[in-house]
């Protein structure tokens, strides 16, 4: 989401400004490729970038190819060939042996629902959603470009969307992942980028301490929303904290309470406080929220165990799997810093699903193939 959102914005100062733009998009990869399907990047008349469609070896062929969609005012599919090394075409030894196709959709101001428009609907609520983009590999055919938005409430669809790619994105929704569909659209063989995009990360930081502060950082700089949280009014405050949507002083069940909970909320309790943290764990048990960070050592958390069974509070073997504590990946921390880095990087595979391990000892492909239907 967070490229998402730097475009948008990006967007708006352009329009403020007269300037004209374009949307590139990563809709197909065939083999390997540094970004995968969905990944954009806008482009203004006077060069300016924002978002990436590569590790930056497309992008200066990629600008100039944005700016002719801009002159034009169409939409153009480009298809770049990496897999070979001897291939100076564009100036550079590609090396990622894939071949990537990008469509460049030239931003019409005036139309309501134009790519970026529909992106804009992210912003509206806190719901998972589907972007629809429409290209042909055949070449010199029209390129539909991004045409549908789905989210519950909101639906952008044009007239002639065949029903089987409306079916396509119900079944994105209810399975939660992306897919590529093949499709006819007046006539014309072309296929779907259907991308499922989920909520922002919301994480939920329950203590300001100063230890808190790289955390919560680190957590802004992905394009989380980052909400921190203490009972102690000198510490939780919007000049400690600059970089978060929203900072609070109240107590646990206050806290629980004003949050919405959902499968991208995370939490961390890092108090230093053995009540707070106790008590945010007792409510959060009863949540959904899969994942509850502890700070401190092993023997602070069987504790907690403890006295909560002591309480009556039977903590069952699907609760303990949402506990991480210690929380933190094993990478040796030692500093806020660094401790603040394995709590992200935890934090982000378990969004991922991923066990976790060095990229060198990993024998099969490191992104997961989009399937095409």
């Amino acid at each position: 989401m967070k490229e998402i959102n730097d475009i948008i914005a990006a967007y708006k100062i352009a329009v403020q400004a007269g300037k004209k733009t374009a949307l590139a998009t990563v809709v197909k990869v065939e083999g390997s490729s540094y970004r995968q399907p969905g990944a954009r990047m806008l482009v203004s008349e006077d060069g300016e970038l924002t978002g990436a469609i590569s590790g930056g070896c497309l992008e200066g062929d990629a600008l100039r190819k944005a700016l002719l969609s801009i002159n034009q005012q169409q939409n153009k599919l480009i298809t770049y060939d990496t897999s070979n090394d001897d291939d100076l075409e564009f100036g550079v030894q590609l090396g990622c042996n894939g071949i990537v196709h990008i469509l460049f959709e030239y931003i019409n101001d005036d139309l309501v629902n134009n790519p970026i428009t529909l992106l804009q609907q992210l912003e509206t609520e806190r719901k998972e959603a589907v972007i629809v983009t429409v290209f042909s590999l055949i070449r010199n055919t029209e390129q539909p470009g991004t045409i549908l938005f789905y989210k519950e409430g909101i639906s952008i669809t044009p007239n002639n969307t065949p029903n089987q790619l409306i079916l396509e994105v119900s079944n994105a929704i209810n399975n939660k992942v992306s897919l590529l569909k093949k499709v006819a659209i007046n006539d014309i063989e072309c296929e779907a980028l259907i991308q499922y995009i989920a909520p922002p990360v919301s994480l939920i930081i329950a203590g300001a301490g100063n230890d808190v502060k790289p955390v919560a950082e680190f957590a802004s700089v992905l394009g989380w929303e980052v909400t921190v949280a203490d009972g102690r009014a000198t510490h939780a405050t919007t000049q400690r904290f600059s970089s978060v949507k929203k900072v609070m002083v109240v107590k646990p069940k206050e806290l629980v309470d004003s949050i919405l909970i959902d499968t991208n909320t995370f939490f961390v309790l890092m108090t230093h406080n053995y009540k707070y943290d106790l008590a945010m764990l007792t409510l959060l048990l009863e949540t959904d929220c899969k994942y509850i960070g502890i700070l401190g050592p092993k023997t602070k958390l069987n504790r907690m165990i403890e006295e909560l069974n002591s309480k009556g509070i039977k903590v069952t073997n699907e609760q303990l799997q949402r506990i991480y504590g210690p929380v933190g990946l094993d990478i040796g921390a030692e500093t806020s810093e660094e401790i603040a880095l394995s709590i992200i990087a935890e934090i982000k595979a378990v969004i991922s699903g991923r066990k976790v391990a060095s990229l060198k000892y990993k024998e099969e492909k490191i992104h997961t193939a989009m399937p095409v239907l």
